[in-house]
């Protein structure tokens, strides 16, 4: 009775040592996540942790080890040496173990259900259960559209802002601060287009699901759909193309003879833009790691994410100069980075005029700054057939900056639309649109005429055909785009190559157990502990385990339960095998392509040690 006792007290102390330290990295988990983003969405979470993290500011990484890691380690490890000290009075040590595993839990539950509330994890799941054919039915592909360009083509420069929200304005202007933080751009949006009609107030762009953050606001803005992808975790690197299926503004503009660049502050490969821009459109790619190889900055020199928006606004004066006397029409495309959250970078421009208030310093730094290279490009000769486009690529992520925002005031993000060869149909009509209407209007503020005035789920503002928000609701949008698409999932073109193969092999575990059996035979129970983290019905249909002895192989068994959000999955067998015979335990997926891919084999028996055999094996 008393090695009952003793194993079931040690059985209570492991399980509560377990799920303390779970609740404790949970609790810290959603602490980082909601603090660092606040208006965090599960598809921009879920795209984060499926893309390239290299050229992540490392403050953000600093932050989070500081702030949560540490007093996370710091408590759990006060908890592992309280037990260890309490390790001779058993009674008080149970009784202590019990009270800090129900307090854990309870904090553990308190922050799912905060994060439930705050991400719609719940509601996520459900409309990602649920197809819609809402994308497939309003899309309209610009590969069946007629563009016809002008006979003299018209340069563009497209600078997208960090974080440039329409709110940051005084309310006479539209926004919602009481001190406008964001004078110059309030007037170069008055003086030009935001698509307003005959009111002054400031009108901007609504980011839908997919267009949060800034790899799908840049994805949205030119190919007029919303990003959403099941690749897993880091793997962007693994595909040779991003969406192919999708025609974006940059394939369109290469086709007719454009010469497409991109100009950032910070590391392209940061959340798949370099492969975005380089397989739609072949842009090339001016960003931190080409400044320090061409020796525009010192090799050691960083600053916030990489090097400064007054940097970047300097070398593309050069590069504008460049490419205007080339003799081709050419698509300069800008990414500025000092106003991303937390609170923004201050460089040798920024004044004080908001005091301790350095976020808002920051974005008037920013204000100040895209004036002067607007009013720069204004004086020079190639401005007269050049058009600008001034789009924030999504609503700031900062913490607090905006907590005092009334939730029924409409946050869009910036607009301005700069020396348009064409003006709206209907001058006095103020234009209800997302970001994604941004496709079709740029190409017809070119001067391109668009067959339908429609591009992806794109409305060329410029014209009178209602956008989706105006034909049925942003709500009913968002929730239709918030839903499974077919469609959409037909297009991001995602295959499984040899690399990701090597990727599924590594995160794949297969272990065996024995259990003596009837008639002289073991029944072999086999887990799969796996961690591809790939969706099911986008890359993978289903696991399979073949096993095989001697000259007998077995019929391959389907793990049926493969949970298609990418967790942990165990899975049992029950197969009899002869007593003692060596057996292999193979592990296959199964593509969305019908074929039958093998990952990893595991040699082992009911009297030897497993031995698993560590390289993949190609297609089968």
């Amino acid at each position: 009775m008393k090695k009952v006792i003793k194993v079931l007290r040690y059985i209570l102390l492991v399980f509560a040592g377990l799920l303390f330290i779970v609740s404790i990295a949970v609790f810290f988990v959603s602490k980082f996540l909601l603090k660092t983003w606040p208006n965090l969405t599960m598809d921009e979470l879920l795209f984060h942790m499926n893309a390239n993290l290299q050229g992540t500011n490392p403050e953000i990484i600093r932050s989070a080890v500081l702030k949560y890691g540490l007093p996370a380690i710091l408590i759990i490890a006060t908890y592992i040496v309280g037990m260890v000290l309490l390790r001779k009075r058993k009674n008080i040590q149970l009784i202590t173990a019990t009270v800090c595993m129900l307090a854990a839990l309870g904090l553990g539950i308190y922050s799912f259900i905060t994060l439930d509330r705050k991400l719609n994890i719940t509601d996520y799941i459900q409309k990602n259960n649920i197809s819609s054919s809402f994308i497939e039915d309003n899309y309209a592909d610009p590969k069946t559209i007629t563009l016809t360009f002008p006979e003299t083509k018209r340069n563009v420069i497209y600078i997208y802002l960090e974080s440039m929200e329409v709110t940051y304005a005084d309310p006479a202007n539209g926004g919602y601060f009481d001190e406008n933080v964001i004078p110059e751009l309030t007037a170069l949006a008055q003086e030009n287009e935001d698509f307003s009609g005959s009111s002054n107030m400031l009108n901007g762009g609504y980011s839908f699901i997919g267009t949060t953050y800034t790899m799908g606001a840049l994805f949205g803005q030119t190919t007029g759909l919303p990003l959403k992808t099941g690749l897993s975790r880091n793997d962007m690197d693994t595909q040779e193309e991003f969406f192919p299926g999708a025609t974006a503004l940059g394939d369109i503009l290469a086709e007719n003879g454009y010469t497409n660049e991109l100009m950032i502050g910070s590391k392209a490969t940061f959340g798949g833009r370099a492969l975005y821009f380089q397989t739609h459109g072949n842009y090339d790619i001016f960003d931190y790691d080409y400044a320090v190889e061409k020796g525009l900055i010192p090799e050691n020199y960083y600053r916030w994410w990489g090097y400064e928006d007054d940097k970047l606004f300097t070398y593309a004066q050069s590069e504008l100069l460049r490419l205007s006397k080339q003799g081709q029409p050419f698509n300069l495309t800008l990414l500025t980075v000092d106003t991303h959250f937390e609170d923004g970078y201050v460089c040798s421009k920024c004044g004080d005029k908001f005091g301790d208030n350095q976020y808002s310093n920051v974005f008037a730094c920013s204000s100040c700054q895209v004036n002067e290279f607007v009013e720069w490009i204004q004086k020079q000769d190639f401005y007269e057939n050049t058009t600008i486009i001034i789009s924030g690529d999504h609503p700031t992520m900062d913490a607090d900056y905006c907590e005092d925002v009334d939730e029924a005031y409409n946050r869009r993000v910036y607009t301005c639309y700069i020396n348009s060869a064409v003006t709206p149909e209907d001058p006095t009509r103020t234009r209800q649109f997302s970001t994604l209407d941004d496709f079709p209007t740029t190409l017809a503020a070119m001067g391109v005429k668009i067959e339908g005035d429609r591009l992806g789920l794109g409305t060329n503002l410029f014209s009178s055909e209602d956008t989706l928000i105006e034909k049925y609701g942003t709500k009913y949008v968002e929730e239709q785009l918030s839903m499974k698409s077919p469609f959409l999932d037909s297009l991001n073109g995602i295959e499984i190559t040899d690399t990701l193969l090597e990727r599924i092999h590594d995160r794949s575990d297969i272990y065996t157990e024995f259990e003596k059996g009837s008639n002289g035979k073991y029944n072999l129970k086999v887990t799969v502990d796996s961690y591809t983290k790939l969706t099911a019905g986008v890359l993978i249909e289903r696991l399979e385990v073949e096993v095989s002895y001697g000259d007998t192989t077995l019929e391959p068994v389907t793990l049926s339960g493969f949970i298609a959000d990418g967790n942990i999955y165990y899975n049992e067998t029950g197969i009899e095998v002869p007593k003692g015979k060596e057996i292999t335990v193979s592990l296959y997926v199964v593509g969305s392509d019908s074929k039958r891919y093998h990952i990893k084999d595991l040699v082992s028996s009911s009297d030897n040690p497993v031995t698993p055999i560590p390289t993949p094996q190609s297609e089968k």
